[in-house]
């Protein structure tokens, strides 16, 4: 496996994949990132997408499996598709038998709170989401002169161990205006890390050309309610460390007269039905359970 972009999700899967005998090399953009990827097992190699070195993309040729992890950019698009003829030579000249690249449900856009599934038209209403849309088609077209098997995956607001609500409310620090502004929406779509594994590795073992899946889970629970809810595990666990609770408050009075709260639910049927695959998290609940029940005390005094 190659991971172009080892975030995150990246480094998940790729030591989901270490662990079940796979040979992973990724890419970072620091030398403290390349020690760190190293220090955990894997090849790593520092790379700019906006102009990335010839020996990494000869590297591409001896991997048979690719998952790109690269956002595009404000303004320039898919850093990485810029350079499309030198990625076509390497995909046709190599190994590659399956892409995946990483998407967001952003590129529905706002469908009123109705139930959107893979066949609903994107409605993109950002300039990320726009490029999000872009770089799908990109890659979809560029894997078909290549003749490689290649997959788009529509990944909800990502979270994990060291990336939730728990772990936001157990540093304490004032939520930014973004957040506060995600507050006001009805719906939101979420998936946890070791879900998205799942829908990769099933990907993996059940390839379709061009299919494009909706990774969220079962639940898209308002923000409110999610940190209501983890707000309460760390008070059970930890009682009285945690300071009053005003974001509700504060997020309430940064919504604009009239704004939509609509948003979208998105479907996860295609990921269960063609891909087969059982959520381990399939609502909030769940995943921040686990994600809490795995956190030490933070708060003992050494």
């Amino acid at each position: 496996m190659f991971i172009l972009g080892m975030g995150f999700v990246g480094k998940f899967l790729a030591a989901d994949l270490k662990s079940n005998g796979w040979e992973v090399t990724g890419t970072c953009t620091s030398t403290s990132g390349k020690i760190k990827l190293e220090e955990m097992g894997f090849h790593a190699h520092i790379f700019d997408a906006n102009e990335p070195q010839q020996d990494v993309l000869d590297i591409l040729k001896f991997h048979s499996h690719l998952l790109i992890s690269v956002p595009p950019v404000l303004g320039v698009g898919d850093p990485m598709l810029r350079h499309k003829e030198l990625l076509k030579e390497r995909l046709k000249d190599g190994n590659l038998q399956w892409l995946g690249y990483l998407s967001s449900t952003g590129v529905y856009g706002d469908s009123g709170g109705a139930l959107v599934d893979e066949e609903f038209p994107p409605n993109p209403t950002t300039e990320l989401a726009k490029a999000r849309i872009a770089a799908e088609e990109g890659w979809l077209h560029l894997a078909c002169d290549g003749r490689v098997t290649a997959q788009i995956f529509r990944l909800g607001g990502i979270y994990g161990p060291g990336r939730s609500a728990v772990d936001t409310i157990l540093k304490q620090e004032p939520l930014s205006k973004g957040q506060k502004m995600r507050f006001s929406r009805h719906y939101t779509s979420r998936i946890h890390v070791a879900d998205i594994c799942q829908a990769l590795k099933a990907s993996i073992q059940r390839p379709s050309p061009g299919k494009i899946y909706n990774v969220v889970d079962d639940d898209p629970a308002p923000r409110e309610q999610v940190f209501k809810f983890a707000r309460n595990l760390v008070e059970e666990k930890w009682p009285g460390h945690i300071s009053p609770n005003n974001s509700a408050e504060e997020a309430k009075s940064l919504i604009p007269q009239g704004a939509s709260r609509g948003e979208k639910r998105v479907s996860n049927k295609r990921i269960k039905t063609e891909l087969g695959v059982r959520l381990l998290y399939p609502t909030y609940e769940s995943g921040l359970r686990s994600i809490i029940e795995r956190i030490e005390n933070p708060f003992r005094v050494r």
